[in-house]
């Protein structure tokens, strides 16, 4: 399993470390994945991984949603 998340495709990035004598060592930024459970049209479950950004906007919206109603 990638570690990319399901909805946005958000992934790992690419960088250096940079020390202080600007030595250059690549490292990885991986994405803050969650683990979550959604129920799909026919009334199945299934278990993605999503960005805990990605989480947060879809939290926002769905509160704005419900309020509006």
């Amino acid at each position: 399993m990638s570690r990319r998340c399901a909805i946005t495709g958000k992934g790992p990035l690419v960088g250096n470390n940079v020390s202080h004598a600007n030595n250059k060592t690549k490292r990885r930024q991986l994405p803050n994945l969650r683990s979550v459970k959604i129920t799909l049209e026919d009334g199945t479950t299934k278990r993605i991984k999503v960005a805990a950004s990605t989480l947060r906007t879809m939290r926002k919206k769905a509160a704005k949603e419900a309020a509006a109603n």
